[in-house]
């Protein structure tokens, strides 16, 4: 294993060597884009998995499976779907050495396979709401810089889509939503911005979008989420209408939600330090890692009481595994710290002998504990060590976004900006090409809470118009 470089000045290349050297992913398959998930890396990406079904389930969503390829027939019903995803898909065009009546299409995302079904399952208003997700793989033709989680051809993908009786049910459902991904960012340690998209940057077929962005510094922001409204502008095309109690036939109205395996990148981006990963203790691999620190004579034989600790916490629901390879201490110390497991446990001659443990965090925090409250005293360093990172995090998060007054400062802003804007297009693209990057779009909510801030949103940064509201801007990933 060789060092780091720096993630402050370097991120990309650190974020490639952490990703390689923890073996959280495997890079060399010879298609470019698609990447193997390893044992380690796929566990998080489960534990995140497990995250997303227990935020969701509340809100009365219910889990589904639908084909990966759809039929051309179906996906050109959606003509500004179809525009927006057409330079992005695989086809699929011979069956062996056949060639296809109907071409097919790779699964981008699912609306154009779900919806002729949704048109079967929704008959009346009894049917309504529909609330369905899937943890799907998703292709799409990244056609630039790819990027392990971030920019990918192959995506692991959370997607919940619903079908509601109007907009205002429709509106309703997009703020549950977001309250569950309040749940779900808050399991992760993560904090994020809530942006409306522009008009000329939603989703294909999108009433309004909402994106969920994270910033990654140097002024980058990584969108790790999305909620969209759609109307009825898919249940139209696919004939999804329901009779309402008055006996008559209504279009419905939709909404998708999508997090995609960047999630788990941003977690790796925003925890990661100059020792490696840092996982929070919802996503790690393993949450405990038991290293015996062998003494002489039969004292040093540490395995029965590393085996007993192992047992206990395993009952307790811990991921826990003891490092009983041949390595010395400190070489198993510096793995784990760069495999980021949240908490360590040293066992010696003096602890076994004293029945007690030692235990040191991810970030150095040292204790010892008895042995009788054991459980008790691993689950509460583990929980004092989320709230640390999270704490972390929310402070790295606040120093990334920068109060932008003038537009001269759009430029030399190091940082997100975050200013007054208009709405029109006009000034958003300007906007763009000040900053060498893309407008995010208007802030939902209050802004956040960052030096020199006024009260109210200032005139627009490019016209000076007003009213305007909170915009933000960032420089391409």
């Amino acid at each position: 294993m060789t060092e780091l470089p720096s993630k402050e000045n370097a991120f990309f290349e650190w974020y490639n060597e952490v990703l390689e050297q923890a073996f959280v992913i495997d890079k060399r398959y010879p298609v470019k884009g698609l990447n193997v998930w390893t044992p380690f890396g796929f566990q998080a990406l489960a534990a995140m998995d497990r995250i997303l079904r227990d935020a969701v389930a509340p809100l009365g969503y219910e889990e589904v499976n639908f084909p990966a390829l759809i039929p051309e027939t179906e996906f050109q019903k959606e003509k500004d779907h179809i525009k927006g995803f057409d330079r992005q898909v695989y086809w699929v065009t011979h069956g062996g050495a056949t060639p296809l009546d109907v071409r097919l299409v790779l699964r981008p995302t699912s609306e154009t396979a779900m919806y002729p079904i949704f048109a079967l399952w929704v008959r009346s208003h009894t049917d309504l709401p529909l609330r369905v997700f899937q943890i799907v793989n998703t292709f799409r033709y990244e056609t630039k810089t790819t990027r392990p989680m971030f920019r990918v051809r192959e995506i692991h993908f959370f997607e919940g889509h619903t079908v509601q009786r109007d907009e205002q049910s429709a509106a309703q459902q997009v703020e549950k939503d977001l309250g569950s991904f309040r749940v779900i960012a808050e399991a992760l340690g993560l904090s994020y911005l809530v942006h409306r998209r522009p008009e000329w940057d939603k989703f294909p077929g999108a009433h309004y979008s909402l994106a969920l962005d994270i910033p990654l510094g140097e002024g980058r922001t990584l969108q790790i989420g999305t909620v969209h409204h759609y109307r009825d502008n898919f249940s139209r095309p696919y004939g999804i209408s329901y009779e309402d109690a008055g006996g008559e036939r209504r279009f419905a109205h939709q909404t998708t939600y999508g997090i995609s395996e960047r999630l788990l990148g941003a977690v790796i981006g925003i925890h990661g330090d100059s020792k490696g990963l840092v996982w929070p203790p919802s996503v790690a691999p393993v949450q405990v890692v038991i290293v015996p620190v062998p003494g002489k004579g039969p004292a040093g034989n540490l395995t029965p009481y590393a085996e007993e600790i192992e047992g206990r916490l395993r009952k307790a629901g811990l991921r826990v595994r003891t490092d009983d390879g041949p390595d010395r201490p400190g070489a198993k110390y510096y793995l784990w710290e760069l495999k980021g497991a949240p908490l360590r446990l040293e066992v010696g001659p003096r602890e076994s002998s004293g029945r007690t443990v030692t235990l040191v965090d991810r970030l150095g925090h040292r204790s010892q504990a008895s042995a009788d409250t054991l459980e008790a005293a691993v689950t509460g360093a583990l929980e004092r060590f989320r709230v640390e990172l999270s704490s972390r995090a929310r402070a790295a998060f606040l120093g990334q976004i920068e109060f932008v007054a003038a537009a001269s400062g759009l430029a030399t802003a190091k940082n997100v900006r975050l200013f007054g804007w208009c709405g029109a297009e006009k000034c958003g693209h300007a906007v763009d090409e000040a900053v060498g990057g893309s407008l995010l779009g208007t802030v939902e909510g209050p802004p956040p809470p960052v030096p020199g801030l006024p009260t109210d949103p200032p005139s627009c940064v490019i016209c000076g118009a007003t009213p305007s509201r909170w915009a933000t801007a960032s420089r391409p990933l």
